[in-house]
């Protein structure tokens, strides 16, 4: 699935404020290699079916197996691993016996401490790693995990590394053991330990997704083999709001194009948002924040949400749009099918100007059927107009008023919103009060 990097600022699936991240919501790796292997997946969302599927069968099959999952393995253990590799200490002995570990113990105290401790910490790694292989390897193993299990399984075939991960937890190695296991892990197993922690890696990337699924109760979806563009969701709800409201909404080849009105804080942006993430996920083959979802395989997602101006090249927020709008007009014309959002279209620049631009580009993308489209506006009166066009559906968000005080719902209704509350919030925030007085 092909996805910019202003929809993937847009969606909010990546920020520097945690919080306010689809990504940090849904990392629950227990390492940096697992964190960077999932932020790949996240950078690379699949654009056919098998490999979807195919990561819904493993998150399901550790899902089944997660509270076997061994816990030996944990950041540390992986970052003792790594440095013991990249740190400078003197040779080893080959020969591991009495007074050739001694004197290493003796004479090289500093690097024989480094010793025992790395060798420690790689015997929890290799216990752990033969415990996931042994637990994962089933009949029904799907094949891209298998392969990579079986990858694993050979790199642990080795005596000496055997023999590690059958130590037990905690056990206090002689110096004789010591040298053994330090000399093999430096010396001869470096290039295997290597590929193991990159096994490993992947493994903590799914299970991470695995753990999302259960902690977030999240759905997989399910895809049709239409060549058509299709959506439908049930109780879909945004991921990152604490007390989220939950909305229905299908899209079709028949009704492919989304007008929704409402007013300001009444709930259109996290709609749009929480439609276009959970399309995301499931093009990774997780989960999704709905009760159900059954949808085609989208080519890509296009978002037009938060447009900005561009002092430093003289570029105005209109300008911006129009850019965007163009972007998005060439990529939609390679007949593929895309997901369109678009949150309050020509903002920078007047009403009437806005009315007369949004209708053309409207007029002109419900063409495209082969796309579906959801598009937010304040610009009410500009809806009738497009009532004669049978691919348009028109829902609204509601807002009430009771005591000069709003009230949302955050429920879509059919039709188009009438509601006129600017003044209301000049009002009720005693701005027209303090005009008054100047």
């Amino acid at each position: 699935m092909e996805i910019d990097n202003t929809t993937y600022s847009d969606l909010s699936l990546f920020s520097q404020e945690e919080e306010f991240s689809i990504f940090h919501k849904l990392d629950l790796t227990r390492t940096q290699g697992g964190r960077d292997q999932l932020l790949n997946y996240f950078n690379k969302p699949f654009n056919s079916l098998g490999p979807i599927l195919e990561t819904q069968q493993i998150i399901s099959l550790i899902l089944s197996k997660a509270d076997e999952w061994p816990l030996t393995i944990s950041n540390g253990t992986v970052m003792v691993m790594e440095r013991f590799y990249e740190t400078s200490i003197d040779a080893i002995p080959q020969s591991h016996n009495l007074p050739g570990a001694w004197g290493y113990k003796i004479f090289h105290a500093p690097d024989y401490s480094l010793v025992r401790y790395s060798v420690g910490h790689f015997a929890d790694f290799a216990r752990g790693m033969t415990q996931l292989v042994a637990m994962l390897h089933t009949p029904d193993c799907p094949p891209m995990l298998a392969t990579l299990l079986e990858r694993g399984r050979r790199l642990l075939d080795h005596e000496v590394i055997q023999s590690l991960a059958k130590q037990a937890p905690g056990a206090k190695l002689n110096a004789i053991q010591v040298v053994h296991y330090g000399y093999h892990i430096r010396e001869r197993f470096k290039t295997p330990m290597q590929g193991l922690i990159e096994i490993y890696s992947r493994l903590d990337a799914w299970y991470s997704m695995a753990m999302a699924l259960r902690k977030y109760h999240l759905v997989f979806p399910t895809f049709t083999s239409s060549d058509d563009p299709y959506m439908e969701v049930s109780a879909l709800y945004h991921l990152l709001l604490p007390t989220p409201v939950s909305y229905d909404i299908q899209l079709d080849n028949t009704t492919n194009f989304l007008f929704l009105t409402g007013a300001n804080m009444a709930g259109k942006s996290t709609f749009i948002r929480a439609v276009g993430v959970s399309v995301f996920l499931a093009h990774l083959g997780m989960g999704v924040p709905a009760q159900e979802m059954r949808l085609s395989l989208f080519d890509g997602i296009l978002s037009n949400i938060n447009v900005v101006d561009n002092i430093s090249k003289g570029e105005s927020y209109f300008f911006n749009e129009v850019q965007r709008i163009r972007d998005t007009l060439v990529k939609i014309s390679d007949k593929k099918k895309w997901l369109v959002l678009i949150d309050e279209l020509f903002k920078g620049t007047n009403v009437q100007d806005a009315m007369k631009c949004s209708t053309a580009v409207i007029k002109g993308l419900i063409k495209i059927r082969q796309s579906l489209f959801i598009l937010s506006t304040h610009l009410y009166e500009i809806g009738d107009e497009l009532k004669q066009y049978p691919n348009i559906s028109f829902r609204y968000f509601e807002t009430a008023v009771q005591d000069d005080q709003l009230e949302f719902s955050y429920q879509l209704k059919e039709g188009i919103s009438n509601d006129r509350i600017g003044y209301l919030i000049l009002k009720r925030e005693k701005v027209v009060e303090m005009l008054e007085r100047l």
